[in-house]
């Protein structure tokens, strides 16, 4: 049995986070599928790791001092956590959401003592959109700071310092894919980087959903969109500054009903209740560890993000009604 962790700080339960062997996925894949629980992070999502970066960076730079305000748009989960690494450092937050997304992640924010600003959701290029509001609000807001987690590349830092070689270390080497969605870029390119830098021949691929522009660029050169998805806090339309250079190989689209299958089976069969954008990146991960057996590779490993819990989408993705009105399968259980 191995003792957890003692830590003497709190902001130190950031990272560190478990790789677990996923057993349906790798039987549909022929291979190892390994899963990092970022769940396991104190705001149960992958974005605490961006967030502790982010508003460390800001305190090195002389940007951020005592009393000050960290101001930012997000879909949720980076508000969160910035909200917690905020409180413990002495921060007040800004939070600006758009207001199509879950229930469960407006009443934590507030919950966490967060200021909440909902906006319709738009397109990047409208003045009105989250990142431009918020942006906008910290310039107005005296003693503020903006995130900026699209365009802070302070984000993917987090990954290549600390969540690539948490895998290489829990893999001990070994390694062959690794594969995840993008929504600021930062995760799959900081890990991309990471691993690169242990070992140039691990296979780093995008997984996109529907209605992002990211699957037609790597894999044409042309950002173009085509469908749509639920999906929250992840699929992207433009090249942010925390994919500039990404060392991406290959790419897959997956589409919300896929991730929405192994959403279910890893509830039904592994006891993971996980958010729609886990689902997606387990699909994936599938994909990636396929073409790899298919090359005759032997003992293949491919690991993915298990970016946040369930619990957050109890009013959506666990919703019968939701479902149906989206038009997507309903889980059996909840029928």
């Amino acid at each position: 049995m191995t003792m957890a962790l003692v830590q003497h700080n709190t902001l130190d339960l950031i990272g560190n986070t478990p790789l677990v062997l996923l057993k349906g996925p790798s039987e549909a894949a022929g291979c190892e599928i390994w899963g990092k629980c970022e769940f396991a992070n104190p705001g149960a999502s992958v974005k605490d790791r961006a967030a502790l970066w982010i508003i460390r960076d800001a305190e090195v730079r002389g940007e951020l001092k005592p009393g000050g305000t960290v101001v930012e748009g997000t879909a949720g989960n980076t508000g969160i956590g910035i909200a917690l690494v905020a409180n413990a450092r002495g921060y007040k937050t800004v939070i600006v959401m758009p207001d199509n997304q879950s229930k469960e992640k407006m009443d934590t924010l507030r919950a966490l003592g967060a200021e909440l600003v909902l906006v319709p959701p738009t397109k990047f290029a409208d003045p009105a959109h989250f990142v431009h509001t918020s942006r906008r609000l910290a310039e107005e807001t005296e003693g503020a700071v903006w995130a900026n987690q699209f365009d802070n590349v302070a984000n993917r830092k987090a990954h290549i310092e600390s969540t690539a070689p948490e895998i290489w270390q829990q893999l001990e080497g070994r390694i062959d894919g690794f594969t995840c969605a993008a929504g600021t870029g930062g995760t799959i390119a900081g890990v991309g980087l990471g691993l690169k830098a242990f070992d140039e021949n691990v296979r780093i691929a995008l997984t996109d959903p529907h209605g992002a522009a990211l699957y037609s660029y790597y894999a044409t050169g042309e950002l173009k969109a085509e469908g749509t998805s639920v999906a929250e806090g992840i699929g992207q339309g433009r090249i942010t500054a925390n994919l500039e250079g990404a060392p991406i190989d290959t790419q897959f689209r997956i589409s919300d009903e896929a991730g929405l299958e192994w959403v279910a089976r890893l509830l039904r069969e592994e006891g993971l209740c996980l958010g729609l954008s886990s689902g997606i990146n387990v699909a994936g991960a599938i994909e990636l560890g396929k073409q790899l057996v298919a090359e005759g590779r032997q003992d293949v490993r491919v690991a993915t993000i298990l970016c946040d819990t369930g619990f957050r989408y109890l009013s959506t993705l666990y919703n019968a009604e939701w479902l149906r009105a989206k038009d997507l399968p309903v889980f059996p259980w909840l029928a």
